[in-house]
């Protein structure tokens, strides 16, 4: 079955199973795609505040549960810093959630009272207490994700819908789960450049990746935005860029402020970045590599769950799977004909491990690491919604599972949907 072009382009080139997808489209609404997080202690981010929460344990950081609703995260920190009137470096977030959706997650904030928050009023954002500790939420405290997705405007019937569902989850479970591609969060679904910024910032190609960024266009962006940025593509004045680029372009506009005083200066710009964005391009090029050696892997007919001599391996729910390299320049690449794969595409990129040790103070060089080749599909459960209650003419159904850290919903939904446009199904 043919894979779109835009999941191509950043290195998904394959689907795990074979039958036909039911179709549909995500996201009518955020509450479609709810996500509450999971940490390895047992600790759930609940969407819906318990009742009369009582705070735990003792310690300089107040855990909070962070909500927010049809937002970035790194925007949703920024607008929890200026509420509460502190600088972002005091919150520490474990993952990044998806924009598009309702989600729930742990953050920490050091030096702070739950006192402090008794005036954050929900919005987009809210936040409530719910323990302290001596320990900052980081990655390495997620076990995973629980998610709740409502597909809507399916054209199959409801039995045609469930008989493919199940069709497509048994060939999952015969492969032990689902290829454990980065999903197209990590590279921007509507405009998918985060890894081609990534590459040009490995290669000191400072000009090419702020262009990039702020001024290549995609046709898939609202208009206002896309316009703004065919004109900086075309003529280059910041200045005038500055004028034009829309106020919810909040992460550009800061790059603009500094070029428009200093039209040279483009690895400075940079700085006016979050710092988890600046090392998040170079993790989208580690993925983007991650995907196309997976991609060729599955296209090569060789096994995804045990590794072979000469191949990595991880610990995943107590037992030990495939891994494939994260390139970084202390990660080697795997042996054997998954090393060949590796060593061809990495050639074709031009690029060498060496490459991810950047002269920064920034952080944005990186080791490099080892990722699952599968990610298990736990805690699956399906159940028919009718007619959906919308302006989009169909049927509904909602999905529930549970993924480990750093595994991407989408990557699950597409094998089930098989979209023809991700842009246009939601995704």
């Amino acid at each position: 079955m043919n894979v779109p072009e835009l999941e191509r382009e950043i290195g998904i080139e394959v689907y795990a199973t074979q039958g036909p997808g039911i179709g549909g489209t995500l996201r009518q609404f955020p509450e479609d795609f709810r996500v509450e997080e999971i940490l390895a202690n047992g600790s759930k981010a609940l969407i819906q505040p318990p009742d009369g929460p009582r705070l735990a344990g003792r310690g300089r950081y107040l855990i909070c549960i962070l909500v927010k609703r049809n937002i970035d995260t790194f925007l949703a920190i920024r607008a929890v810093a200026k509420r509460l009137g502190i600088s972002q470096e005091r919150i520490q977030i474990a993952g990044i959630k998806d924009a598009r959706a309702l989600t729930a997650q742990h953050i920490s904030i050091g030096r702070m009272l739950p006192e402090q928050l008794a005036e954050f009023e929900p919005n987009s954002v809210w936040l409530y207490p719910s323990a302290f500790s001596n320990e900052k939420v980081s990655a390495g405290l997620i076990y995973g994700n629980n998610f709740h997705i409502t597909i809507r405007a399916i054209r199959h019937t409801p039995s045609k819908t469930a008989d493919l569902v199940t069709s497509a989850y048994n060939e999952l479970l015969q492969l032990s789960g689902c290829p454990n591609f980065f999903g197209h969060q990590r590279f921007g679904t509507v405009r998918p450049i985060t890894h081609v910024v990534g590459k040009h910032i490995l290669r000191g190609q400072w000009e090419e990746a702020a262009m990039t960024f702020l001024a290549k266009p995609s046709p898939y962006e609202y208009p206002q935005s896309r316009k703004a940025r065919e004109l900086l593509w075309n003529n280059q004045d910041y200045s005038d860029a500055l004028r034009n680029y829309p106020l919810k372009l909040v992460y550009e506009r800061q790059m603009l402020k500094h070029l428009a005083r200093q039209p040279r200066d483009f690895k400075c710009a940079f700085n006016r970045l979050p710092k988890k964005l600046l090392q998040l391009f170079i993790q989208a090029y580690q993925s983007y590599l991650f995907n196309r050696f997976l991609s060729q892997r599955i296209k090569n007919g060789l096994p995804l769950k045990r590794a072979r001599l000469g191949e990595y391996q991880l610990k995943v729910n107590g037992d030990y799977w495939l891994a494939l390299p994260l390139i970084g320049f202390r990660q080697p690449q795997s042996s054997g004909e998954q090393g060949e794969i590796e060593s061809q595409i990495v050639q074709s990129e031009d690029v060498t491990p060496n490459d991810f040790k950047i002269p920064d103070k920034r952080g944005l060089s990186s080791f490099g690491g080892l990722r699952a080749a599968l990610t298990p599909v736990l805690d699956f459960m399906t159940e028919s919604s009718g007619i959906g209650k919308t302006n989009l003419d169909g049927r509904a159904v909602a999905l529930a599972f549970t993924l480990l850290k750093g595994s991407y919903a989408t990557i699950i939904l597409r094998e089930f949907m098989k979209p023809r446009d991700p842009i246009e199904a939601g995704f």
